[in-house]
């Protein structure tokens, strides 16, 4: 159970790659934290180094830990509920659970099983934890939502052109569902901000360790827009966009 002592964040993917090193940089910024993950042998490995890393600074440090396999849409919503009847309400939601689709997935060649893993991973479980945690967060006008997408999701560009069918559709349905519901909840205006990422080709298990980005740079940003102060946008209306080094890029 959160103390409340510290605002809570939530972080999805939160045992390894970015997600992991955005409970970093949250634990660093005071934040308690629940992990999700599918593995629990990993997601208590992230909590204890992050309680080892943290003991002098982070005095207090409480992190959960919370083992789902993200694929699975009734354990994932199941997950969730149970998360919004046992810890206080998030001030921060960060999800950076994805995989990767086959390199031969294309439109024409993917099959049913090989869509519905990627699409259920990368977009279907990301409604159910924002349908979920983020209604008491945009109650509270108090919470700030990072969602790990792809600059392969966007519309523009090399974004879904070709190749990879599934993994390019479900972040540009990552992007599509950000900006929708920046809007339905007021472009910040209450208090709740909603934004995409785009962290690049990063050295992760997906990432592959010849990716020209280190986790570190990869999460710069999702930890700035979880904890920056509203004016370093540029406005308070600035919200429901896609981010890359702190600049909005085209979706």
């Amino acid at each position: 159970m959160n103390s409340g002592a510290r605002p809570l964040a939530i972080i999805s993917g939160g045992s390894r790659g970015l997600g992991y090193e955005s409970a970093r940089g949250l634990a660093a910024a005071g934040f308690d934290l629940a992990l999700i993950a599918k593995d629990q042998s990993r997601l208590e490995g992230a909590r204890q180094s992050l309680l080892n890393e943290f003991a002098n600074s982070q005095a207090g440090l409480t992190i959960t830990t919370h083992a789902v396999d993200l694929g699975d849409q009734v354990a994932t919503r199941n997950m969730a509920t149970q998360m919004t009847a046992t810890l206080a309400t998030p001030k921060v939601l960060i999800l950076a659970h994805g995989v990767m689709s086959e390199k031969m997935s294309k439109t024409l060649r993917t099959t049913d099983a090989e869509w519905n893993r990627v699409i259920n991973i990368n977009l279907n479980s990301v409604f159910i934890l924002v349908n979920a945690i983020a209604p008491a967060m945009a109650d509270a006008r108090d919470g700030r939502i990072v969602i790990y997408s792809a600059c392969l999701g966007r519309m523009s560009g090399p974004g879904n052109a070709g190749g990879l069918a599934p993994y390019r559709i479900s972040k540009a349905g990552v992007n599509a569902l950000v900006r929708n519901l920046a809007h339905e909840t007021g472009l910040g205006a209450r208090g709740f901000y909603v934004d995409a990422i785009c962290p690049n080709h990063t050295r992760t298990d997906m990432g592959g360790p010849d990716a020209p980005r280190s986790v570190e740079e990869g999460a710069e940003t999702a930890i700035w827009l979880a904890t920056a102060d509203i004016a370093e946008r540029g406005s308070e209306s600035v919200t429901g966009v896609f981010w890359e080094d702190r600049r909005v890029i085209p979706w």
